[in-house]
C-alpha cells in the first residue's frame, strides 16, 4: 500500500505543479484579455477540479482503513494495559482465524503496544494512552508464540515490558 500511495502523491504532485507553472507561464499573456474575465473562470474552475481531485484521492486511499473495529459476531476481545513496566493482558490465548478486537490503554503513562510474530515481523501497533481506550481488530492467520511490546520509551525499565499471546488453531479456553 505504500508505494501505491506515494506514487499517487508524486503523481498528484507533479500535476500540480504543472498546473502553477502553466498559470504563471500565461498570466502574462492573459492580462489583455483579462478584462473579459475568461481568465478568471478558467482559474476558478481549475481551483475548484483541484479541490475535487484532493477529496476523492483521500476518501480513496482512506477508505481501506486496516484496522476497522466494525463488530463481528465470531471476534474475541482482548483487553490489554498498560502499567510501568508490564503488560496486563486477559486472555493470553486466543484462536488463529477469528477476528480479535484488542481493547488497549494504560494505567500510568503512554505506552506503545506493538504485536510481533514468531519470526519478529511486526503485525500491528497502536498506542496505549492513560484514560482512553484504543481499539485494533485484526485476524491472526498461523498459530504460535506472538511477543508484545512497548513500542514508546516509558522509563527505566521499558526494556522488560515483554509479554506473550498465544494464538492456537482449534477451540480455546478464553
Amino acid at each position: 500500500m505504500q508505494p501505491y500511495v506515494l506514487t499517487v502523491s508524486l503523481a498528484l504532485m507533479i500535476v500540480v505543479t504543472a498546473a502553477f507553472w502553466w498559470v504563471l507561464r500565461h498570466t502574462a499573456a492573459d492580462a489583455q484579455v483579462a478584462s473579459s474575465g475568461q481568465v478568471e473562470r478558467y482559474r476558478s474552475g481549475l481551483f475548484w477540479g483541484l479541490v475535487v481531485l484532493g477529496i476523492v484521492v483521500a476518501v480513496a486511499t482512506l477508505r481501506p482503513w486496516p484496522y476497522d473495529v466494525s463488530s463481528a459476531d465470531d471476534s474475541v476481545t482482548v483487553t490489554a494495559t498498560g502499567s510501568q513496566w508490564s503488560w496486563e493482558i486477559a486472555p493470553q490465548e486466543v484462536p488463529a482465524g477469528r477476528p480479535i478486537v484488542f481493547k488497549v490503554t494504560s494505567s500510568d503513562v503512554n505506552h506503545g503496544f506493538g504485536v510481533y510474530d514468531p519470526d519478529g515481523t511486526m503485525m500491528f501497533q497502536t498506542q496505549a494512552m492513560p484514560g482512553y481506550v484504543n481499539q485494533v481488530r485484526y485476524t491472526f492467520t498461523k498459530p504460535g508464540r506472538y511477543q508484545i511490546l512497548c513500542m514508546e520509551y516509558c522509563g527505566l525499565v521499558h526494556h522488560d515490558m515483554i509479554e506473550k499471546i498465544d494464538v492456537k488453531y482449534g477451540r480455546v479456553a478464553w
